[in-house]
């Protein structure tokens, strides 16, 4: 089974800006409410360390590409049962400002279990993630 959550932003901020806020992982916990931490060196290939609400796990980085993208995939327990490549990108809107957008596919056999999971607490982190970037990259820009 498939499922994907999408979320969008626009942030009155410059790629790299916001780049340099979403790459702060140090700072997660002072102003992040979806991910509190993110431990590890962060390349193409590394395992890191990715702590949420009420759950800890280590996706392997997919890119990170500067002031574009960062994707990981993790899986539960095992590859297959419940997958989640999830993914930050930033997409200049050449004025000023950038959409960011924040996005996970899930699959596997279990994911009919998570759907309504996702569908509500995943997506409303996810919300509340941007909104708290789009905050903090606004500040620091003004």
């Amino acid at each position: 089974m498939f499922k994907e959550i999408k979320t969008e932003i626009i942030i009155n901020a410059s790629p790299e800006k916001v780049w340099e806020v979403l790459t702060d992982f140090e700072t997660y916990e002072s102003w992040n409410p979806f991910v509190s931490k993110l431990v590890g060196e962060v390349k193409v290939g590394n395992t890191i360390e990715v702590s949420l609400p009420g759950m800890k796990f280590k996706p392997e980085v997919l890119a990170f590409v500067k002031n574009k993208e960062f994707r990981w995939l993790g899986h539960l327990l095992v590859k297959g049962l419940f997958d989640g490549e999830h993914c930050f990108e930033i997409l200049d809107n050449n004025n000023g400002s950038v959409t960011f957008v924040h996005s996970e596919k899930f699959n596997g056999c279990l994911v009919f279990l998570f759907k309504n999971m996702l569908d509500t607490k995943t997506k409303s982190g996810f919300i509340s993630m941007n909104k708290k970037l789009k905050e903090r990259c606004e500040q620091m820009n003004s």
